[in-house]
């Protein structure tokens, strides 16, 4: 049988793709991998891809550089691995921001799922509602009392649009259905560096970032976000206990490479990443952050995808309802 001058071509084509393709399966990794943080230093997502980054590079041998590419929501980060070399030496780790970017930004340059090959779930953070040491409710129901009686004077800090402290400010206005002035800054540590100097009253964000402060006694706090008290802070009440029913927010990271990565490289990443998660040191520091690592049923790619969409659904409503949108 003869083959055609013009299916020889395709065929030789697909040939050499499916050995471009392969070669870095092979041997990967042979260099360094960048892991892009799409928040600046310093925050609670700069802090586990860090701590994940490190307690990865024990199984591939190979460096694993954090990158911090801020923007806004992470957007401009997620945009560069969208955009980069489908050959796992460029990572993204981000947190739920990854699913309501759809739904905040009308002109997202990405697609948050058809982009992006997913590698797993990391953890799950719970969120804390803290002020700044010298403000005046003492405990959540004083706060929701006040809050709605100076509406306009009172200051809710935000890390910058679809950041995590965002989402949770949008979520807790709904649930006491008061708007406030916000003040949106470009990253978590900014914020809360003008929270502990008084500049602004409270916020609510990741205990990754919170803990420090709490236990330190520089902040005041009012509850914590989840059904079950964190083991870090046993002493702080859930929403539900100090008197929000029904007002739960946390905070997941995940791992994503590239549309098109080879799938043995996304399954050798996987392999790393859940030798990260059963490191001892990694879950004790998690333990102290108030977080821990994912269960390991969604610590792989399938499970971790389907998380993605169902948030994305999830999240969607919630935003439209609210009306926060950005070019």
């Amino acid at each position: 049988m003869r083959i055609g001058k013009t299916v020889m071509s395709v065929l030789i084509g697909l040939a050499a793709t499916a050995s471009i393709c392969a070669a870095p399966a092979a041997g990967y990794p042979t260099k360094p991998v960048t892991l892009i943080v799409p928040f600046s230093a310093g925050g609670p997502t700069d802090t586990v891809g860090r701590l994940i980054g490190k307690a990865m590079e024990a199984d591939l041998k190979q460096p694993v550089v954090v990158e911090n590419v801020g923007g806004p929501g992470g957007t401009v980060g997620a945009g560069r691995v969208a955009r980069a070399a489908p050959d796992g030496y460029t990572l993204l780790l981000h947190h739920i921001g990854q699913s309501t970017a759809p739904s905040l930004y009308r002109k997202l340059p990405y697609n948050a799922v058809e982009d992006f090959e997913t590698i797993g779930l990391v953890n799950e953070v719970p969120m804390t509602l803290i002020a700044r040491k010298d403000f005046p409710p003492k405990n959540l129901k004083e706060l929701i009392a006040y809050v709605k009686a100076n509406k306009d004077k009172v200051t809710y800090a935000n890390a910058g649009l679809g950041a995590a402290s965002h989402l949770c400010g949008m979520l807790f206005m709904t649930a006491i259905q008061t708007d406030l002035t916000t003040v949106p800054y470009k990253g978590t540590a900014p914020a809360m560096n003008d929270l502990l100097g008084g500049q602004v009253d409270f916020m609510c964000d990741q205990t990754t970032n919170t803990t420090s402060q709490i236990k330190a006694d520089k902040v005041k706090v009012y509850a914590v976000t989840t059904k079950k008290r964190v083991p870090s802070l046993p002493n702080v009440p859930t929403a539900d206990e100090a008197g929000l029913p029904g007002f739960e927010v946390g905070v997941w990271h995940a791992l994503y490479a590239p549309k098109g990565t080879p799938k043995a490289v996304i399954d050798r990443l996987n392999r790393a990443l859940k030798v990260a998660l059963k490191d001892e040191s990694v879950r004790q520091r998690f333990a102290d952050l108030g977080t821990e690592p994912i269960a390991e049923a969604l610590a792989n790619p399938e499970a971790h995808k389907a998380y993605l969409k169902a948030e994305i659904a999830k999240w969607k409503p919630i935003i439209e309802k609210a009306g926060k949108f950005a070019d």
